[in-house]
């Protein structure tokens, strides 16, 4: 309880206590702020840790699919090599390879035409008519 004779002791204790309450207010924000930083920089790490599992992972797939993609043309062309002699087999395999190749890298190379520049056309289109709406 608060009385004239214990705010004489406690020196001038409405100012001392406001300024002890708020310095302990920043002090504990201070901390929480930190707290929660650290808490942000572990949650990140462990996202990166999966993240980078989940990456390697995927290659392994992407390599294993690989060789698996190499051992099933293998069998084709030796199913060919039952039907013509073993080099002719492999040619044809070696152009049908081929062909699906080119065919792909002529999607890619078009894809990545469309895709390029990487600018939001539209959103800038729609930027450019807002302001030109706005100004009049």
């Amino acid at each position: 309880m608060h009385t004239p004779e214990s705010e004489t002791r406690n020196g001038n204790s409405s100012s001392h206590g406001l300024s002890s309450a708020a310095k302990e207010v920043a002090d504990r924000a201070s901390t929480i702020v930190k707290l929660e930083l650290e808490l942000a920089a572990l949650e990140l790490k462990r996202k990166v840790v999966s993240l980078a599992m989940g990456i390697g992972f995927g290659v392994g797939a992407a390599i294993l699919a690989l060789f698996g993609l190499a051992f099933l043309l293998a069998a084709a062309g030796a199913a060919l090599a039952l039907a013509l002699s073993t080099w002719l087999a492999l040619l044809v395999m070696f152009v049908l390879v081929l062909s699906m190749a080119g065919t792909l890298g002529l999607l890619a190379l078009g894809a990545i035409k469309k895709a390029t520049p990487p600018v939001p056309e539209q959103a800038i289109r729609e930027a450019k008519l807002t302001t030109e709406a706005l100004k009049r």
